[in-house]
């Protein structure tokens, strides 16, 4: 297994309809650090709940995960706080796209969900397509090419920022070398003289 697009470790389950209010309060969206915003994640569900997302690497959720507000913290707060990854039934697509703007793996395994408990250790492969719990492994549509390059950019801002550097230096060596061959014929030319 590729162990790049493998991610995971302990993980924290919640139920159905985990909303961005909850997520990360709106309070606290004046900052865009996710470090900051981490410390405020799950506020709501108190400090008990916060102490255990910090010791998880993977988030577990029901269906329509991320609903509420389209605020992009929701998914940075989690990066924020070391999360590797989210599994869940269903996602509010607002949240499934902000998770891969920021990074953040986020992958739809109804059968992965079920059999992950509290604490249990998974791992998500999502070049594979696959969630590993202990012995068992679920499937889900593996990422396309392009989603995987964004997220192994780190996100949508950082994947366009390479793009654009690779695209301007392709630019200035073609035009080295078209003006490198310009060259070469008005030299032959001298030397023949």
């Amino acid at each position: 297994m590729d162990t790049t697009s493998q991610l995971g470790n302990k993980c924290i389950v919640f139920g159905d309809n985990v909303n961005t209010d909850v997520i990360i309060p709106g309070r606290y969206l004046i900052s865009i650090d996710p470090v900051e915003l981490a410390k405020h994640a799950f506020e709501p569900l108190g400090e008990e709940v916060q102490q255990r997302l910090y010791a998880s690497h993977v988030v577990v959720g029901g269906k329509n995960f991320g609903c509420g507000s389209a605020r992009e913290q929701a998914s940075t707060c989690l990066i924020g706080a070391g999360v590797k990854a989210v599994v869940a039934r269903s996602y509010s697509r607002v949240f499934f796209r902000n998770a891969i703007n920021t990074g953040l793996v986020a992958v739809e395994c109804p059968a992965a969900v079920d059999a992950i408990e509290e604490g249990q250790d998974a791992w998500v492969d999502y070049h594979a397509g696959f969630v590993t719990v202990g012995e068992q492994q679920f499937s889900f549509s593996p990422y396309p090419p392009m989603l995987r390059e964004i997220l192994e950019s780190g996100g949508l801002i950082p994947h366009l920022m390479a793009t654009i550097a690779n695209e301007k230096a392709a630019a200035k060596k073609e035009i080295a070398a078209k003006r490198a061959a310009a060259k070469k014929p008005a030299a032959k030319k001298e030397e023949s003289r």
